[in-house]
């Protein structure tokens, strides 16, 4: 076991913090920048001269071994752990452990344990995503304080970010594939590891990549969400379906819920902010799906800096067909045996609720990913300003469509002893179907009826 101590790299913050928060455009020599000293996507393309390595294209091709529409193959297998992090020793990278992996240390010091690996970038885009994210450099702005954009169409919004505010809108419109649908499994364990997996297939995609693609249809709308609850029974045949809109303020999140005992079409404004996560048990709210989904009104918006943190990255051991849910699904965390955690760069974000706002949560903090713009770890304190939640996603690239994305979400109470962890799906036959077709009307209250079971 040995220890790593690196400064943390603060030149792309330098940079970012030159641009006027009054016009979130850049300059053009300095989108110039980006895939020079930046990535396509504004990560800073240079390591730190130890652990990070430069970014070198991340991995574009599938390794060997690997068969379309099946479990990804991890790349890196035969890679064992550098060192572990455990309760013993944490106080020792305290300078690279959040505030919720530190608490999670002290709340399970005998089995949460971090097993650190080589740091590998290997965050991918399609070049039109980097060709639209050059455009949106010098063309993107916030509208309505903050609650929309204007000029954006796919790729990251504000590559080179001038405020907190524009590095949570690059996670919320992050690319993931242009349209995806999966089946994966949600698990919300008693204090004893006891659980009953909910199963859901999810739809999600893009507006402009509709096959009857309209830019006056629908003009507010980022993208469309469908989730079909397949099991347990009692559960089965509730859909939902969600239009995100960009201005939430302006036009708020459209949402409509399929009850299969009544066969009834609701419209369904609690989806959002603090209602309740579906089939969650109360241990996650709407906007806890995808790490943070939803308006930003509610929060003002601090962007802290860039540090460098462990975080869970390449985490293929995850998503193996060869596991069972009860190998990753254990009593107050998941299998930490199985995790992988690499020293990554993150943009540190802090969201403070404003005055005259509700919601459960009065502060979270926010960890960033620089090479994707995806939430990586989020931790949450409650009304008296005690940390509460911990959130945690496991990184891993989908090599085969250049989508970097979730593995699983994990969220842990630490006053309950309970926790979710979403996007199991292990048991699953085949992977995540990217870049499938469907029209407007496939999004409509009237076809959420049609496709209504039970």
């Amino acid at each position: 076991m040995f220890k790593q101590h690196y400064k943390t790299w603060g030149g792309a913050i330098a940079l970012s913090l030159m641009v006027s928060a009054a016009n979130a455009a850049v300059a053009p020599e300095k989108a110039a920048e980006l895939g020079k000293s930046l990535t396509p996507i504004g990560a800073e393309m240079a390591g730190n001269g130890g652990a990070i390595p430069a970014w070198s294209g991340g991995i574009t091709e599938p390794p060997a071994g690997y068969t379309v529409g099946k479990k990804h193959v991890n790349p890196y297998k035969g890679e064992k752990p550098e060192f572990e992090i455990t309760a013993a020793n944490y106080k020792e990278y305290a300078d690279k452990l959040t505030d919720g992996q530190k608490a999670m240390f002290e709340k399970y010091p005998e089995t949460y344990r971090m097993p650190v690996y080589k740091t590998h970038r290997s965050a991918a885009y399609p070049q039109f995503v980097y060709d639209a994210t050059k455009k949106n450099a010098t063309a993107t702005k916030m509208i309505s304080g903050g609650n929309g954009m204007e000029n954006y169409q796919e790729g990251v919004p504000f590559p080179i970010p001038a405020d907190g505010l524009e590095v949570i809108w690059n996670h919320i419109s992050r690319y993931r594939g242009g349209s995806v649908s999966r089946v994966v499994g949600q698990a919300t364990p008693q204090a004893n590891g006891d659980y009953t997996l909910v199963r859901f297939k999810d739809e999600f995609t893009f507006r402009n990549k509709l096959t009857d693609y309209d830019p006056e249809a629908d003009k507010n709308v980022l993208f469309y969400f469908k989730q079909d609850v397949i099991s347990p029974a009692r559960l089965a045949g509730n859909v939902l379906l969600v239009h995100e809109t960009l201005d939430q303020v302006k036009e708020p999140r459209k949402a409509w819920v399929y009850n299969a005992g009544q066969r009834r079409v609701r419209r369904a404004p609690q989806v959002s902010y603090d209602g309740p996560g579906t089939a969650s048990d109360g241990l996650r709210t709407s906007d806890n799906l995808d790490m943070y989904n939803g308006a930003p009104d509610r929060y003002n918006w601090k962007l802290v800096g860039k540090q460098e943190l462990y975080v869970p990255y390449n985490s293929y051991e995850l998503n193996s067909g060869d596991l069972k849910y009860d190998d990753i699904v254990k009593a107050g965390h998941i299998n930490q045996e199985l995790t992988r955690y690499e020293l990554h760069r993150v943009w540190k974000v802090e969201a403070t609720l404003k005055d005259g706002m509700r919601h459960i949560y009065s502060k979270r903090t926010f960890y960033i990913d620089e090479d994707t713009w995806q939430a990586t770890e989020i931790d949450h304190y409650d009304g008296r300003g005690e940390l509460w939640r911990v959130a945690e996603a496991h990184n891993m690239m989908f090599y085969d469509t250049l989508v970097p994305w979730y593995a699983v979400e994990t969220l842990y109470d630490l006053n309950s002893g309970r926790y979710l962890v979403l996007g199991l799906d292990n048991e699953e036959d085949g992977s995540y179907e990217f870049g499938f077709e469907r029209s407007q009307k496939d999004y409509t209250p009237a076809a959420l009826r049609r496709s209504g079971r039970r």
